[in-house]
């Protein structure tokens, strides 16, 4: 029992240390998704199969992508009560992850989304919890918690505001997240709307055969026309929010530690980042600039979930349509018709 409380104090909300215990497992994630790619095992969306152990899909995405901004809120809240005293950049930080979900966790699956098949309960429990680990991480960082990167000399938040021609690049990633988020949804609507327009051409074609169904866009499927977003590759949506990402860790490299507004101590601990880190923790020791990990490690950990992904349902459309349907589109990565 003793155990547990001691769990529950350390990571409700996380501790300096377990911040940083989280932060070193979640960075790593690339590594443990290259499983993916030997897989088509994916049961959610249309990979999605019949169980019963399944999670019902409007409700299940809402739960598994909320808990990620509610946990932030919570650290934020248990770690730092006056939320409104954090630092501008400190703020805007936590508000944009915010925004993302609202629409992500919310908007789209209980009020936009025509249909949303069940998801599997493995899908379910890891999303869950690497959202859990992303909302703990983003907390513990916006409210000042912050660490070396070992091995160069820069740390996770700044002591002090950018100053000079650095001053401009969270207002660049600011305009480059709002690009990212605007045409990742546009896509998305796209998409929801080619499939009611498909389901309802199969209910005038057929009324009789779908007159008993509750939900006439249950597993209707269409390809997208090679123009707009979709004229180089079929998820413009996954491209569209690493840019929202991107411009997100840009925005980070303005977040304040707690050294900068409070007395609360800086961690002395050390992080030691994983290998596809190093280039961009030299280019920050290089410019002095802020290696805002926690942004820059969802980031990559997205890139790494979507890839295979986006790869696995790039097959599926060649079988299901056709490879002329494909029309020589890429799967996410514009002209890159491997990706």
């Amino acid at each position: 029992m003793s155990d547990i409380v001691q769990i529950r104090q350390s990571f409700f909300p996380p501790t300096p240390s377990a911040y940083i215990w989280l932060l070193w497992v979640f960075h790593w994630f690339p590594a443990g998704s290259i499983g993916q790619w030997f897989s088509d095992h994916h049961p959610v969306g249309k990979f999605s199969v019949s169980r019963r152990s399944n999670i019902n899909g409007r409700f299940g995405w809402l739960f598994m992508e909320i808990i990620g901004p509610v946990n932030m809120l919570y650290v934020m809240w248990k770690l730092e009560p006056s939320i409104l005293g954090l630092p501008l950049w400190n703020k805007v930080t936590a508000a944009l992850y915010v925004i993302h979900y609202v629409n992500r966790a919310v908007l789209q699956p209980l009020f936009i989304a025509p249909s949303m098949s069940p998801i599997g309960m493995e899908i379910f429990l890891v999303v869950s919890t690497f959202n859990w680990m992303n909302g703990a991480i983003f907390g513990c960082w916006v409210v000042g918690y912050d660490t070396k990167i070992a091995g160069y000399n820069v740390r996770i938040s700044g002591s002090e505001p950018l100053s000079g021609w650095r001053k401009a690049i969270p207002y660049a990633g600011l305009i480059i997240f709002a690009f990212g988020c605007v045409n990742n949804i546009r896509a998305q609507l796209t998409l929801w709307r080619m499939r009611r327009e498909e389901a309802h051409r199969r209910v005038t074609k057929d009324k009789k055969k779908h007159a008993q169904q509750e939900n006439i866009y249950s597993k209707v499927y269409v390809i997208p026309p090679p123009r707009g977003l979709f004229t180089s590759h079929l998820y413009p949506h996954y491209w569209y929010e690493w840019i929202e990402w991107f411009g997100y860790t840009l925005v980070g490299t303005a977040v304040l530690s707690s050294i900068a507004f409070a007395s609360r101590p800086v961690t002395t601990q050390e992080l030691m980042v994983a290998p596809w880190h190093w280039p961009l923790a030299q280019l920050a020791e290089k410019y002095q600039i802020p290696f805002p990990l926690p942004a820059l490690a969802f980031l990559l950990n997205c890139m790494a979930a979507m890839l295979p992904q986006a790869r696995r349902g790039l097959r599926w459309y060649k079988q299901t349509f056709g490879n002329e349907a494909v029309v020589g589109r890429s799967a996410i990565v514009p002209g890159v018709s491997f990706l």
